[in-house]
């Protein structure tokens, strides 16, 4: 067990970025088409934050035409760049579930004053 410890501690990355659930987040997406690569941004609010480790996730959701869209990213991954936080959110739950039942102004989430 310790073996694989030291394994996934070597081949994550350097610094995961630091955001919490209820953060307004860009994701900079590393998409391969063909042999060309881009960068593909999706902006959205960070629902939840699952596990732990290397194989840790978190689930960004945005409204776009009036169909919600989830996305599933690791944090570790090498499929994503960076993450820009855009504005920090304020919650009281660790899952934010409860916003895909949501609609419009009622969807949103309340910004953290410092």
């Amino acid at each position: 067990m310790d073996a694989l410890k030291m394994i996934s501690e070597a081949s994550m990355k350097q610094e995961a970025p630091k955001f919490n659930i209820g953060d307004t987040v860009k994701v900079h997406v590393r998409i391969k088409e063909g042999d060309k690569s881009r960068i593909q941004i999706f902006e959205g609010t960070v629902i939840a934050k699952k596990h732990g480790g290397i194989s840790e996730t978190f689930t960004v959701r945005r409204v776009a035409h009036g169909c919600g869209i989830e996305r599933v990213f690791p944090l570790h991954s090498p499929v994503f760049d960076r993450v820009e936080v855009i504005r920090k959110g304020k919650v009281r739950r660790a899952k934010l579930y409860y916003l895909r039942d949501r609609v419009g102004k009622a969807a949103k989430v309340k910004e953290q004053i410092h």
